[in-house]
């Protein structure tokens, strides 16, 4: 099983809106706010790891009030 963790910078206020709509993604398995240059981390798990790209390009760098992103893919076995 593939599994990344998200950075996300969203627009000042919007933090509650992103975190409600990231909650709603399938492979998106745990978001919490946090300080510092990123407002969100997420965690993501899927099966392939095109299944993690396909959901930060086509769902979550979609969703309205999001600034930029940082995508880490966790290295299996480490």
């Amino acid at each position: 099983m593939a599994m990344a963790f998200v950075l996300i910078n969203c627009e000042l206020g919007a933090k509650e809106f992103v975190i409600s709509e990231l909650k709603e993604i399938e492979t998106v398995k745990e978001v919490r706010g946090v300080l510092g240059t990123y407002d969100i981390i997420v965690k993501l798990e899927a099966g392939p790891l095109d299944e993690i790209s396909k959901t930060v390009t086509l769902k979550i760098r979609k969703l309205d009030k999001i600034r930029f992103t940082m995508t880490l893919n966790v290295i299996k076995g480490q």
